[in-house]
């Protein structure tokens, strides 16, 4: 199972949440579309066992600190790779979102920043902004799991 969430903003009290989700979930790999903020929510994502990928956001200020309590797993996206032979494209700003669609390349496209939940099937493209798991500006904080094989996920409130 995959975690996918963005837009924590130093949130300690969802951090805490999304711990346990982690954890109840035996989350293999979390994807971080940016807006940590402050590298001290790090610990309650960034795990020895699990796979972490994360993507800088645009209130990110401490990005060197970042990179180092990340064990260089926090990039500039746009985040282009693959695992397990599925190719993910991560961003924080979907400034490339509709040229990343239409290249049919990605198996997967995560991205942030606007705080809202949005997923879509293309054909080949399963795209995803699991929302902000803070809950600063919306007032509802979320996060998406993903069972990758079968392109099926889910919505969780915090």
């Amino acid at each position: 199972m995959w975690l996918i969430l963005s837009d924590s903003h130093d949130n300690l009290r969802k951090a805490k949440e999304i711990e346990r989700i982690i954890i109840e979930n035996n989350i293999k790999k979390i994807f971080h579309c940016g807006d940590f903020v402050a590298p001290f929510i790090l610990p309650y994502f960034v795990k020895e066992e699990i796979e972490f990928y994360g993507v800088f956001g645009n209130n990110d200020g401490e990005k060197l600190l970042l990179t180092q309590k990340s064990n260089g797993k926090i990039k500039v996206g746009p985040r282009d790779f693959t695992i397990d032979n599925y190719r993910i494209l991560m961003m924080h700003e979907p400034f490339a979102l509709e040229a990343a669609k239409s290249s049919n390349l990605y198996d997967f496209i995560f991205f942030g920043h606007t705080h809202e939940i949005y997923t879509e099937q293309t054909e080949k493209t399963l795209v995803i902004n699991p929302g902000e798991s803070s809950g600063w500006l919306t007032g509802k904080a979320s996060v998406i799991l993903l069972e990758p094989k079968s392109k099926k996920w889910e919505i969780l409130y915090i």
